[in-house]
């Protein structure tokens, strides 16, 4: 098998540069590439670098999952930290590609509660599926959650979900009465039987955080399950576009280590520089997203009013549930991804 992929870009610490010399140290991080890595680059890898005195070399791949399997397999990895979504970690660390962390060594991931933690892995930011709508259809009575998404009767109009189970079966569930903090282990059969409910008034199912924002962007659905960043830039753009946390289901990606890494020890200290309050506060400034350390709510960079439209904030995760990476990568999970392809299918 060819993997095939791409040196986004190659990125020396501030103060490497400013001695005129390489620094002695170096990783090589790999992320989402786009808007995304181009902000976290800002927010997160440049001021590391600079804490650190470390050289961050960047790769990006939008499904790192098979890499991760192609260089671990050869036991020379290229690859040293890698942002992706969590069940890569999880089930990635249970088939030795991923290396078990020592938190001992990341005094940083004290501040996140264990939920945010698994032996291999440590979450590093949030966004959130949510409801969004248009509001110059709905006006003054917008709908408040999933349960108005699935109220056809009350909220008339065109919808879209993702075409993919993850979150959208968490979302049919709430809808049915399950509450947000009783979702897992989720029952698969009477999710299921909720969405053959709402199916028939589903025009699209989407396949790309893009494609949802363009439903939204040229009012082809009126009710929409995206990600909150997707909405926030259409919001942006003019849109008549609003949405809620409410019901959110929230979401990470999370950080975590290639197995024999070539450069192990650096790795680890930058997963632990990236999770320092004060550096992770510096995702708002350049995307919608929030950080996965609390404390970074507290360094007075974040204000209120910014807190407000981040899916991590405390008032926002409140309202929403926290998805269960755990259950997506076990044998259950992995059995309601196959039985979703025959759901769409018919």
């Amino acid at each position: 098998m060819i993997v095939k992929f791409t040196l986004l870009t190659m990125l020396s610490s501030v103060a490497a540069l400013a001695a005129g010399t390489a620094s002695a140290q170096q990783i090589t991080f790999v992320s989402q590439g786009g808007a995304y890595q181009e902000a976290q680059t800002r927010a997160i890898l440049d001021p590391v670098a600079q804490l650190l005195g470390i050289t961050i070399r960047q790769d990006s791949s939008p499904d790192a999952w098979p890499v991760i399997r192609t260089q671990a397999a050869t036991g020379k990895p290229i690859w040293d930290v890698i942002d992706t979504p969590t069940k890569d970690c999880v089930r990635g660390g249970e088939q030795g590609f991923i290396e078990k962390l020592d938190f001992s060594r990341i005094p940083n991931a004290a501040d996140l509660p264990e939920q945010y933690k698994s032996p291999y892995s440590v979450a590093y930011e949030f966004y959130s599926s949510v409801l969004a709508y248009n509001k110059d259809k709905y006006g003054d009575n917008p709908p408040q959650g999933w349960a108005d998404f699935w109220n056809v009767e009350k909220f008339p109009g065109t919808r879209a979900l993702r075409n993919h189970p993850l979150a959208t079966l968490e979302a049919a569930l709430i809808a049915d009465g399950v509450a947000r903090d009783q979702l897992y282990p989720l029952d698969v059969d009477r999710a299921f039987r909720k969405l053959e409910q709402i199916k028939p008034h589903v025009t699209v199912w989407w396949t790309s955080g893009a494609q949802s924002a363009q439903l939204l962007a040229d009012g082809e659905a009126d009710l929409v399950m995206a990600w909150n960043g997707r909405v926030a830039a259409v919001q942006k753009e003019g849109a008549p576009v609003g949405f809620t946390f409410g019901d959110g289901l929230l979401q990470y990606t999370s950080l975590c280590i290639l197995k024999n890494a070539p450069n192990l020890d650096t790795a680890v200290q930058f997963v632990n520089a990236a999770l320092t309050p004060d550096i992770q506060a510096n995702f708002p400034t350049y995307i919608d997203y929030g950080p996965a350390n609390p404390a970074a709510y507290g360094t007075g960079k974040i204000s209120p009013e910014r807190a407000a439209q981040l899916p991590s904030s405390p008032a926002n995760t409140a309202v929403q549930a926290l998805i269960s990476e755990e259950w997506w990568s076990s044998p259950a999970g992995e059995e309601a991804q196959r039985r979703w392809a025959s759901f769409i299918q018919r």
